[in-house]
């Protein structure tokens, strides 16, 4: 019964995901402010963090959280018969500029609703140690979204600060490989290489920043549950953010030789760059989430064998 439970309760939180998905697929692009893709990363987290689990979720808990997936799948078919209008219309009120980002944001905040009060059903307040990464990532997506939504380009002058640097030892590093010329000015990015010129204005988002969020959000979440020394924690969190700003620094630069050496056609330029960020930086943080699991795990192993040796 436990393990069917366990089953059970994973299906539930995955079943609004998984109805998307299927009802509507073409809502599944990887660019972070067009489109659902976070939601698989976020289900990811969530079945990986329960699967496993010796915890017994009882059967009433389980019922319970059915009527909030119902809800939850209604609302996701109500934005094809004019919910997603309504929500774009309410943009106005608050003096929204990108409309995309608004209504993705509504998106990942009923999502990240959902799946919190899920797991609270389940476990009570001990839900945040026990998967606390996937709802933290789609919160870490809405509040990104959010910031998107309401201080446009670069309103948000803090985190546009880092653009210019990354913007100047990118346009060194491709005069230095000698792929075509690249100079910058402020947030601008000028290139020019075999298809001709073209000129990139980079903001926050575009240059990584809501990554390195994330990642801060779901590697404290995620360090926050291990059982491992606090030195070992930092050390693990500061080399994760060293990867994911070096991720994005070959985003900027894989961006920049598209337009060098294939492309300066806006559209098909866009295409790429509208999938490149994410199709980088969440496999990173996977991989880099499960070389940690990894390390860790064969640590303490050793420890346990040496205390009974």
């Amino acid at each position: 019964m436990q393990n069917r439970n366990l089953i059970f309760g994973i299906a539930l939180i995955s079943s609004p995901i998984l109805f998307a998905l299927v009802a509507f697929p073409d809502t599944f692009s990887l660019s972070w402010n067009q489109g659902r893709g976070g939601y698989l990363f976020a289900l990811a987290f969530v079945v990986a963090e329960l699967v496993g689990l010796k915890i017994q979720i009882p059967t009433k808990r389980l019922l319970a959280v059915i009527p909030l997936a119902a809800l939850t799948i209604a609302y996701l078919v109500g934005l094809e018969y004019g919910l997603r209008e309504y929500i774009e219309e309410s943009a106005k009120v608050y003096a929204v500029e990108l409309i995309f980002s608004w209504t993705w944001m509504w998106d990942f905040i009923i999502m990240a609703i959902f799946v919190v009060v899920s797991l609270f059903i389940f476990f009570g307040k001990k839900w945040i140690r026990i998967a606390p990464a996937g709802p933290i990532f789609l919160t870490g997506s809405a509040v990104i979204l959010s910031l998107d939504a309401f201080f446009p380009y670069d309103t948000l002058g803090p985190l546009q600060y880092v653009v210019p640097p990354l913007l100047e030892i990118n346009a060194w590093v491709i005069t230095s490989l000698d792929l075509g010329i690249a100079t910058t000015r402020d947030n601008l990015l000028f290139l020019k290489g075999d298809h001709g010129a073209m000129a990139l204005q980079v903001f926050w988002p575009s240059a990584g920043v809501h990554s390195v969020i994330i990642y801060s959000l779901v590697m404290m979440a995620f360090l926050l549950k291990m059982n491992i020394p606090r030195n070992r924690k930092a050390i693990y969190f500061g080399i994760g953010i060293i990867g994911t700003i070096g991720v994005n620094m070959i985003r900027i630069f894989s961006l920049s030789v598209y337009a060098l050496k294939v492309t300066t056609n806006a559209q098909q330029w866009e295409e790429f760059h509208s999938v490149a960020g994410e199709i980088m930086f969440l496999p990173w943080l996977f991989v880099f989430l499960f070389v940690v699991m990894y390390i860790e795990t064969k640590r303490l192993k050793k420890i346990e064998k040496n205390k009974v040796s």
